[in-house]
């Protein structure tokens, strides 16, 4: 029997339209369900930062460019000590048509207004606790949440 924990890793964007301030988000159907910045997980041999921009071509249609990294949220499963790990970037710098085909989810474009106002519900599983790591960009590294599936219960650091 293996105990050994398993750890995923995935990317995370948050791209926002330079002229108009707002942010793309998608509403994902998935695994977290809510209203999401687009991502997804890491392939063998290949680098979080390509991990981004493969991701967001696959999932919005976009080229993106100059991802400025934003940190890394780190969740463990309080009962079997798994991992999460989600690398987080952002950019203003991107090209291409945004994609109609929603197989990840709807996409849109909201300000950051709109998603502090949305309630946590509307969101997938913590994304408010991924706005202070895009938004108070050098003040925080990591957010750490051990979890449980009762959210309730799960604590938040901020390091």
């Amino acid at each position: 029997m293996n105990n050994v924990p398993k750890t995923e890793l995935t990317t995370m964007v948050m791209i926002q339209n330079p002229q108009s301030g707002e942010l793309l988000v998608q509403n994902r159907k998935r695994k977290w369900p809510g209203v999401s910045f687009p991502g997804g997980k890491v392939e063998p041999c290949e680098s979080f930062y390509d991990c981004a921009v493969r991701e967001i071509k696959e999932e919005t249609g976009l080229d993106i460019r100059n991802l400025q990294y934003c940190g890394v949220v780190h969740w463990v499963e309080r009962e079997t000590a798994n991992r999460y790990l989600c690398f987080l970037y952002k950019t203003s710098d991107y090209s291409g048509e945004l994609s109609t085909d929603a197989a990840e989810g709807e996409h849109s474009w909201r300000s950051l207004d709109e998603l502090r106002a949305m309630p946590k519900a509307a969101l997938a599983s913590a994304e408010y606790t991924l706005l202070p790591l895009f938004h108070e960009f050098g003040k925080y590294s990591e957010a750490f949440i051990p979890w449980s599936n009762d959210e309730s219960d799960w604590e938040r650091y901020y390091k």
